[in-house]
């Protein structure tokens, strides 16, 4: 099935970014990932593998009919991939990727992290930023004050949030949803993007994101884990706007993603607005405003 327009791809990363992603052969991380491949039912655990390239990763996002992809960067104890690598990559893709910086206010503190954020965005050019509350090497729920000052930083900039969070949190006490409606209510005009879903707390999300219109789920490959559906069903009816399309490469193929999400049960309105045209107001991208107008009658609306 092919979409009407290309896709949007709310979560990937080039291999070649970090070790983590399992740019090298017969080392435990690239173990990791096959391991992971197959827990989120890739049918082909090695095909992180043939991209090894960004050339070669760009074609692999041609190939699986994504248009741009969303690469978000991490920045915790285990994984360091600098805000400079982003942007270069970024630039290097000629509009194909959207960098989201990261930053690790327990590694650098609350002046040096702002600092850094800044020269991210004013700098670097990226959209966003990315919040790993649970991985730093002080775990953080998404609501601690430590993290207030940088949504106030994206809030005042008007540039989304990312807060990743799911079942490799390495306590699961912190994978917790209803630190999000804090966030939410503290901030109500950021707009607010869960990658992973906070799975397998799927409920949960989705009981926040009925509370809060600037909460926007991006569960990428647990979409297509036991209770995944919930997101779908929800997806369907009110929360038709604040879903998105992700595939987690390297951690899920994208053109099996990609076709999956194709495939998924969405209705028409809802999957243009999650394929592509959330993601497209949320990071004030080019596109046919007679399009964005059109209303929920068209499979391109968005209201």
């Amino acid at each position: 099935m092919t979409p009407p327009k290309p896709l949007i791809d709310m979560r990937t990363r080039p291999i070649f970014l970090h070790e983590f992603f399992g740019a090298v052969p017969d080392t435990p991380e690239f173990e990791t990932v096959r391991w992971l491949n197959k827990r989120v039912g890739t049918k082909n655990p090695d095909h992180f593998s043939r991209s090894r390239t960004l050339a070669s990763f760009l074609s692999e996002m041609d190939s699986a009919g994504i248009g741009r992809g969303v690469v978000v960067g991490r920045s915790v104890p285990s994984t360091r991939i600098s805000n400079d690598t982003i942007s270069e990559t970024v630039h290097r893709a000629h509009g194909k990727l959207i960098g989201i910086a990261s930053v690790d206010p327990i590694y650098l503190g609350e002046r040096d992290g702002l600092a850094e954020f800044d020269r991210a965005i004013t700098e670097l050019g990226l959209a966003g930023l990315n919040i790993d509350a649970g991985f730093y090497k002080t775990p953080l729920r998404a609501s601690d004050d430590r993290l207030m000052p940088f949504y106030e930083a994206c809030d005042a900039r008007g540039i989304p949030v990312c807060i990743m969070s799911g079942p490799t949190t390495p306590d699961l006490h912190f994978n917790d949803p209803y630190a999000v409606d804090v966030v939410a209510k503290t901030f109500p005009q950021l707009k607010i993007i869960c990658c992973h879903g906070f799975y397998p707390r799927v409920s949960d999300i989705i009981a926040v994101a009925f509370r809060n219109q600037n909460v926007i789920i991006s569960p990428d490959m647990y979409t297509w884990c036991p209770g995944g559906q919930l997101y779908i069903d929800a997806a369907n009816g009110f929360m038709q706007d604040q879903f998105l399309f992700g595939s987690s490469y390297p951690f899920r193929e994208m053109a099996q993603s990609a076709q999956d999400f194709l495939r998924c049960g969405l209705n028409p309105a809802a999957l243009a607005k999650a394929g592509w045209l959330t993601a497209t107001r949320l990071f004030n991208l080019e596109t046919n405003k007679t399009e964005m107008r059109a209303g929920d009658t068209t499979t391109t609306a968005l209201s």
